[in-house]
Protein backbone atom coordinates (compact mmCIF):
# COMPACT_ATOMS: atom_id res chain seq x y z
CA UNK A 1 0.00 0.00 0.00
CA UNK A 2 2.91 2.17 0.83
CA UNK A 3 4.49 2.01 -2.94
CA UNK A 4 0.83 2.86 -4.43
CA UNK A 5 1.28 5.92 -2.75
CA UNK A 6 4.84 6.67 -2.93
CA UNK A 7 3.71 5.85 -6.60
CA UNK A 8 0.70 8.33 -6.67
CA UNK A 9 2.02 11.45 -4.88
CA UNK A 10 5.20 11.38 -5.79
CA UNK A 11 6.17 9.76 -9.06
CA UNK A 12 3.06 10.21 -10.78
CA UNK A 13 3.36 14.26 -10.61
CA UNK A 14 7.10 14.40 -11.41
CA UNK A 15 6.60 12.23 -14.77
CA UNK A 16 3.44 15.02 -15.49
CA UNK A 17 5.69 17.91 -14.84
CA UNK A 18 8.35 15.78 -17.41
CA UNK A 19 5.88 15.51 -19.43
CA UNK A 20 4.56 18.93 -19.43
CA UNK A 21 7.50 20.35 -20.04
CA UNK A 22 8.78 18.09 -22.57
CA UNK A 23 5.44 18.84 -24.54
CA UNK A 24 5.35 22.65 -24.12
CA UNK A 25 9.28 23.01 -25.02
CA UNK A 26 8.08 20.98 -28.52
CA UNK A 27 5.01 23.11 -28.91
CA UNK A 28 5.77 26.13 -26.46
CA UNK A 29 4.20 26.97 -23.46
CA UNK A 30 0.57 29.03 -24.12
CA UNK A 31 -0.23 25.76 -27.23
CA UNK A 32 0.24 23.39 -24.02
CA UNK A 33 -1.72 25.33 -21.89
CA UNK A 34 -4.39 25.64 -24.80
CA UNK A 35 -4.06 21.98 -25.49
CA UNK A 36 -4.72 21.08 -21.70
CA UNK A 37 -7.49 23.05 -21.20
CA UNK A 38 -8.85 21.82 -24.21
CA UNK A 39 -8.83 18.15 -23.41
CA UNK A 40 -9.97 18.66 -20.19
CA UNK A 41 -13.21 20.23 -21.91
CA UNK A 42 -13.69 17.61 -24.35
CA UNK A 43 -13.00 14.86 -21.17
CA UNK A 44 -15.72 16.52 -19.52
CA UNK A 45 -18.16 16.70 -22.38
CA UNK A 46 -17.32 12.46 -22.90
CA UNK A 47 -17.73 12.21 -19.12
CA UNK A 48 -21.20 13.14 -19.19
CA UNK A 49 -22.54 11.17 -22.30
CA UNK A 50 -20.82 8.20 -20.83
CA UNK A 51 -22.24 8.89 -17.51
CA UNK A 52 -25.09 9.28 -19.00
CA UNK A 53 -25.33 6.11 -21.23
CA UNK A 54 -23.92 4.09 -18.05
CA UNK A 55 -26.56 5.70 -16.11
CA UNK A 56 -29.41 4.50 -18.59
CA UNK A 57 -28.27 1.18 -18.90
CA UNK A 58 -27.85 0.53 -14.85
CA UNK A 59 -31.84 1.66 -14.87
CA UNK A 60 -32.50 -1.04 -17.77
CA UNK A 61 -31.16 -3.60 -15.60
CA UNK A 62 -32.51 -2.62 -12.36
CA UNK A 63 -36.38 -2.58 -14.13
CA UNK A 64 -35.91 -5.72 -15.78
CA UNK A 65 -34.94 -7.19 -12.44
CA UNK A 66 -31.32 -8.05 -13.21
CA UNK A 67 -27.91 -7.48 -11.02
CA UNK A 68 -26.39 -4.25 -12.77
CA UNK A 69 -22.74 -5.34 -11.94
CA UNK A 70 -21.66 -4.78 -15.27
CA UNK A 71 -23.12 -1.20 -15.08
CA UNK A 72 -21.82 -0.69 -11.73
CA UNK A 73 -18.39 -1.57 -12.76
CA UNK A 74 -18.93 1.07 -16.04
CA UNK A 75 -20.58 3.77 -13.95
CA UNK A 76 -17.44 3.85 -11.19
CA UNK A 77 -14.86 3.76 -14.08
CA UNK A 78 -16.41 6.77 -15.74
CA UNK A 79 -16.37 8.22 -12.21
CA UNK A 80 -12.45 7.95 -11.81
CA UNK A 81 -11.68 8.24 -15.83
CA UNK A 82 -13.32 11.72 -14.92
CA UNK A 83 -11.46 12.27 -12.04
CA UNK A 84 -8.32 11.52 -13.88
CA UNK A 85 -9.41 14.31 -16.45
CA UNK A 86 -9.56 16.80 -13.61
CA UNK A 87 -5.94 16.25 -12.90
CA UNK A 88 -3.92 18.87 -14.72
CA UNK A 89 -1.08 16.65 -17.12
CA UNK A 90 -1.03 14.56 -20.20
CA UNK A 91 -0.49 11.45 -18.58
CA UNK A 92 -3.63 11.46 -16.01
CA UNK A 93 -5.56 12.63 -19.51
CA UNK A 94 -4.79 10.05 -20.90
CA UNK A 95 -5.38 7.08 -18.53
CA UNK A 96 -8.78 9.20 -17.90
CA UNK A 97 -9.83 8.99 -21.35
CA UNK A 98 -8.93 5.08 -21.48
CA UNK A 99 -11.17 4.52 -18.61
CA UNK A 100 -14.32 6.56 -20.31
CA UNK A 101 -13.68 5.43 -23.69
CA UNK A 102 -15.98 2.37 -24.10
CA UNK A 103 -13.88 -0.31 -26.01
CA UNK A 104 -10.71 0.10 -23.77
CA UNK A 105 -13.03 0.27 -20.76
CA UNK A 106 -14.63 -3.28 -21.80
CA UNK A 107 -10.48 -3.95 -21.31
CA UNK A 108 -9.96 -2.74 -18.18
CA UNK A 109 -13.55 -3.95 -16.75
CA UNK A 110 -12.42 -7.67 -16.46
CA UNK A 111 -8.68 -6.60 -15.13
CA UNK A 112 -10.89 -4.78 -12.40
CA UNK A 113 -12.85 -7.86 -11.28
CA UNK A 114 -10.04 -9.95 -10.62
CA UNK A 115 -8.16 -7.92 -9.30
CA UNK A 116 -10.82 -6.82 -6.81
CA UNK A 117 -11.97 -10.72 -6.47
CA UNK A 118 -8.28 -11.37 -5.44
CA UNK A 119 -8.40 -9.17 -2.60
CA UNK A 120 -11.72 -9.92 -1.65
CA UNK A 121 -12.31 -11.61 2.01
CA UNK A 122 -15.28 -13.02 3.00
CA UNK A 123 -15.79 -13.92 7.29
CA UNK A 124 -18.85 -15.42 8.94
CA UNK A 125 -19.04 -14.33 12.44
CA UNK A 126 -21.36 -16.10 15.09
CA UNK A 127 -22.02 -19.34 16.49
CA UNK A 128 -23.48 -20.73 13.56
CA UNK A 129 -20.08 -19.93 11.53
CA UNK A 130 -17.90 -21.26 14.66
CA UNK A 131 -19.79 -24.57 13.96
CA UNK A 132 -19.19 -25.37 10.34
CA UNK A 133 -22.05 -23.37 9.21
CA UNK A 134 -23.24 -19.92 7.81
CA UNK A 135 -26.46 -17.59 7.22
CA UNK A 136 -28.53 -17.53 4.17
CA UNK A 137 -29.69 -14.81 2.02
CA UNK A 138 -33.36 -14.57 3.99
CA UNK A 139 -31.17 -15.37 7.34
CA UNK A 140 -31.61 -19.40 7.79
CA UNK A 141 -28.65 -20.86 8.89
CA UNK A 142 -27.05 -23.34 6.62
CA UNK A 143 -24.46 -25.95 6.83
CA UNK A 144 -21.08 -25.77 4.28
CA UNK A 145 -20.61 -29.15 2.78
CA UNK A 146 -16.72 -29.63 3.19
CA UNK A 147 -16.54 -31.12 -0.46
CA UNK A 148 -18.37 -27.87 -2.41
CA UNK A 149 -18.08 -24.35 -1.78
CA UNK A 150 -21.87 -24.23 -2.18
CA UNK A 151 -24.04 -23.78 0.94
CA UNK A 152 -26.37 -26.93 1.85
CA UNK A 153 -29.63 -25.85 2.67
Amino acid sequence: MALVLVLLFIVLPIVEIYVIIQVGSLIGPWLTIALLILDSLFGAWLVRQQGRGAWRRLNEAMFSGRIPARETIDGALIIFGGALLLTPGFVTDILGFVLLIPPTRAVVRPLLVRWAGRRMTVSFRGPVARSGGAFDVDGTATEVDAQSPRLQP
